[in-house]
C-alpha cells in the first residue's frame, strides 16, 4: 500500500531532517547511513548538528535514533520534509 499524506506506510523511504545539539564531524556520514552532516554555530546561541538525506523505513530511521541515542546526543527535533 503507498502512502499518502493522510497516511505514510512504515515501509517507504522518506527524507529526514534531525536536530541534535553538539559537534558532529563530517566523517560520522558512514556511521549515519550516508546522511549529509551540517553544523550551525554562532556567538550567541549554541551548536546545532543537523542530518539530512533518505531514510528507507521506519526501521532504518529508528536505528539513526538508537545511533545517536548511543552517542548521548539529545534530539531537538526529526522532521519528515517530503510531505508535500
Amino acid at each position: 500500500m503507498k502512502g499518502t499524506l493522510g497516511k505514510l506506510g512504515l515501509d517507504e523511504p522518506g527524507t529526514y531532517e534531525i536536530k541534535v545539539p553538539g559537534r558532529l564531524e563530517e566523517g560520522w556520514c558512514d556511521w549515519f547511513e550516508g546522511m549529509s552532516i551540517t553544523v550551525e554555530s554562532g556567538v550567541d546561541c549554541p551548536t546545532i548538528t543537523t542530518l539530512t538525506g533518505i531514510v528507507t523505513d521506519e526501521a532504518a530511521l529508528q536505528g539513526l535514533l538508537d545511533r545517536l541515542y548511543s552517542l548521548g546526543l539529545r534530539l531537538l527535533s526529526v522532521r519528515r520534509l517530503d510531505l508535500n
